[in-house]
């Protein structure tokens, strides 16, 4: 009977050894059959093949242990470990006798990895992209994973058509190099951005919020017509933040999809949103469940007033503001979390802050991922709240919104994670860089400067330090000029921005301005942050000198003047002047963007005091004020008011010269030449300025039908008014009492209408006005076509 047990088990051991043998691949070589029946005994292991890697450590990879028995699956794991090592191309393992021998053929080592064929991503990317490096070995299943990881870089930048051939080059001597053959394919683009489910905006305005863009005749210079899963998320967040904005509290995305066409390289993208109903603001509580904290003293923090339309944003402005104010009286573990009670009758949503001791978390690391060239204080230097500190969402939520506006990233993620202890958390701050560098070259044409050109180079992250520098010089046909500009937004570990500039201008005579100008100058300014980035105070001081000169005898000298060709007033102000002055200026600004902003407003005011010192003493005052709202979205359609106005005056018994004067004309109203309207001397015809002026414009810009946005044109219509008046009494005086006589001194209005053409395309920005005078003064010079911008190349 035991001998029927032991016959019985041998053969079921050399059945199981002879299918997990059969199961291996082809490559794994024979693999000798080991049964109990046999010497299972290991006396010696011998390695052979070999000549880089150690007897040893082949060995060490190894279950079969010398003077130990091992069966088929000892055999099966060690081939499986030695393959894994990457070390070797092929394993032999073969008992004779007591002996193991291990056959190996060792990995070619690399000698040079290569990329050809590559155009679009450069070697440098695809060098970071594979894990083959030169003097290591070459593995199979590497080589296949650097494959995988190219198509997903050519995937990334939109070209889903890539190919990659992996070709192995030998050089003998056991080396090879590695060259990874590429075929780019054409681009990928987004054919058609649909959207399912919406009613309130139309798919052209939904695609004018979201960076994905349709292909088109101006793909080539633009990126963002490809499809890449990463920016089709924040295009989702993009679309769903626009509808909370826009009052639909109850928008939500159901769903997002990219469709790859594969014989045409294109894509179908889809986002089908389901829209909700459009709500207003109903009552606005505060209920704290803390004693002291008084709910009727923050009621003056809160954005959101009953009857605006709900918009998320101010609300979670409004969390921040409370947030940071209870932390300041001491409760730095509150929370204040807003509730919305709906009444879908009346299409309102009642808002309540409530405020309550929140759970007891502390920070324990704040770990910055991604930052390649930004230095790390950049980052944490957004945070209101540092390692140690209570832990707030809040707080953190407002960290990751600064990060955004930086436009230092292509993309930031702030995710939380348990700490060492329940009450521990763990920041982990992701970014993915993006280049802030910019060279420009320009070259233009107006009808106010003539010919005209430029050449700057700008760095929004200097040095990976946050810091903002810009050099650039000019020229054309009556202008030169040169800048540097330098701004440190956190002056001295503050929020506190710095800002230093240097400039130099030239300006000849010309049409409109009777006298040539230099004027070389400079100045600094600290920017304070008065209630986050809307309100913001500065405070400067500039020193400039103005040399004003005769253009007939290029002198500067008022008794050499040339009367009858310029008046009195301006060779008055013929000379070297020193002008040293400090001032500041407060601004709020909610504009959704500043260059072509469709939402929000900007206003301003501020004073400049000269008379510190230098050969003027004056006190200017200035503000203005302009709203922009979208009056039918769906078609682009964006009206503007704008108004602004200044007052200049000397102190004491000092004059204004010309030169420090306002002037009026095109540029606020159009219709009419730069320094067209105002005071005006009758017999030279030249414009002396004024103490007083205001303008005013209301306006609406619109998309050209039919005309693809691609080409970035759209129209204006317009209707402009303003006045300039009162020159300094002294410099009338002047042109008087010498048998002169001034125009057009007093304040009458002047009004325009008319319409334009904007194209902002890509190589630059390009404006035409019509306008027509409808009220003007018979002195003023009017200018029915103005023509100002430029191209980028």
């Amino acid at each position: 009977m035991q001998r029927l047990q032991k016959f019985t088990r041998a053969v079921f051991l050399a059945v199981a050894v002879l299918s997990i043998g059969s199961a291996l691949p082809q490559s794994f070589g024979p693999l000798s059959i080991v049964t109990e029946a046999e010497a299972a005994v290991a006396r010696s292991i011998q390695v052979q093949g070999n000549t880089r890697v150690e007897d040893e450590t082949v060995v060490s990879y190894m279950t079969i242990v010398p003077g130990r028995s091992y069966s088929a699956f000892d055999v099966d794991e060690s081939l499986k470990a030695l393959y894994a090592t990457g070390l070797f191309a092929t394993v032999d393992i073969t008992p004779r006798g007591s002996t193991v021998v291990v056959t190996v053929t060792e990995n070619p080592i690399i000698n040079r990895v290569s990329f050809e064929g590559n155009k679009k991503i450069k070697d440098d990317a695809l060098e970071t992209a594979v894990r083959s490096q030169p003097r290591s070995m070459l593995s199979r299943a590497k080589v296949q994973a650097d494959v995988q990881n190219i198509l997903e870089a050519y995937r990334r930048s939109g070209r889903y058509g890539a190919s990659v051939d992996p070709q192995v080059i030998d050089r003998g001597q056991n080396r090879v190099d590695l060259v990874f053959e590429i075929n780019e394919g054409a681009k990928t683009g987004v054919e058609r951005i649909s959207f399912i489910g919406n009613s309130a905006f139309s798919d052209g305005r939904l695609r004018d919020v979201i960076r994905t863009r349709e292909s088109g005749l101006l793909s080539f210079m633009r990126s963002t017509d490809t499809y890449d899963p990463d920016r089709l998320a924040a295009d989702e967040e993009l679309i769903r933040q626009y509808y909370n904005k826009k009052g639909y509290a109850d928008f939500r995305i159901v769903s997002t999809s990219a469709d790859l066409d594969r014989e045409q390289n294109i894509f179908y993208v889809t986002f089908t949103v389901e829209e909700g109903e459009k709500y207003e603001i109903g009552d606005v509580e505060i209920v704290s469940t803390i004693p002291d904290i008084d709910p009727e003293e923050l009621r003056k923090l809160i954005r959101t007033r009953s009857g605006q339309t709900f918009n998320s944003l101010r609300i979670e402005q409004s969390v921040e503001d409370i947030t940071v104010r209870v932390s300041e009286d001491g409760y730095a573990f509150a929370r204040v979390r807003p509730r919305g009670a709906r009444d879908y009758e009346n299409n309102k949503i009642s808002l309540i802050y409530y405020i309550e001791e929140g759970q007891r978390a502390y920070i324990e690391r704040i770990n910055i991922i991604g930052n390649d060239r930004t230095r790390e204080y950049v980052i944490r230097r957004e945070f209101d709240v540092a390692e140690g500190d209570a832990y707030n969402r809040a707080l953190v939520d407002k960290a990751e919104r600064r990060l955004r506006n930086l436009q230092f990233f292509e993309n930031v993620s702030i995710t939380t994670q348990q700490g060492s202890a329940p009450d521990r958390v763990v920041v982990n701050v992701r970014v993915e860089e993006k280049a802030t560098g910019e060279i420009s070259f320009g070259v233009g044409f107006s009808t106010v400067d003539g010919i005209v050109g430029d050449i700057s180079l700008t760095e929004k992250n200097f040095l990976g330090r946050g810091q903002f520098v810009k050099v650039g010089v000019g020229g054309g046909t009556d202008t030169r000029s040169f800048e540097f500009r330098f701004i440190e937004p956190f002056f001295m570990g503050r929020r506190v921005a710095l800002d230093l500039d240097v400039y130099r201008t030239v300006d000849d005579a010309n049409d409109y301005r009777s006298f040539d100008q230099e004027k070389t100058g400079g100045g600094f300014g600290f920017t304070l942050p008065l209630r986050e980035e809307e309100l913001t105070v500065r405070l400067f001081y500039n020193i400039f000198q103005e040399d004003n000169t005769d253009p007939n005898n290029r002198s500067t000298d008022i008794n050499n003047c040339n009367t009858n060709d310029l008046s009195l007033a301006v060779c008055d102000s013929l000379g070297t002047y020193l002008t040293s002055l400090v001032g500041y200026e407060f601004r709020y600004n909610t504009l959704n963007r500043n260059l072509d902003p469709s939402d929000g407003s900007f206003v301003s005011f501020g004073q400049d005091f000269a008379g510190l010192g230098g050969d003027s003493y004056y006190v200017k005052t200035e503000a203005q004020a302009r709203t922009y709202q979208e009056i039918v979205a769906d078609y682009g359609l964006v009206g503007s008011l704008s108004v602004r106005g200044g007052h200049i005056f000397a102190i004491g018994d000092e004059r204004l010269r010309v030169s420090e004067q306002y002037m009026l004309g095109g540029d606020l109203v159009r219709g009419f030449e730069n320094q067209g309207i105002g005071p005006r001397d009758a017999t030279t015809d030249d414009a002396i300025g004024g103490q007083f002026y205001f303008a005013a414009t209301a306006e609406t810009r619109f998309p050209f039908p039919i005309i693809p946005k691609e080409f970035g044109l759209s129209g204006a219509v317009f209707a402009d008014a303003g006045s300039l008046w009162e020159a300094d009494s002294d410099l009338v005086s002047l042109v008087d009492n010498n048998g002169g006589r001034i125009d057009s001194n007093d304040f009458n209005v002047r009004a325009s209408v008319g319409a334009g053409i904007r194209w902002n395309s890509p190589f630059g920005p390009l404006r035409a006005d019509f306008a027509y005078p409808l009220v003007k003064d018979d002195a003023d010079k009017t200018q029915i076509f103005r023509l100002t911008g430029g191209t980028r190349f």
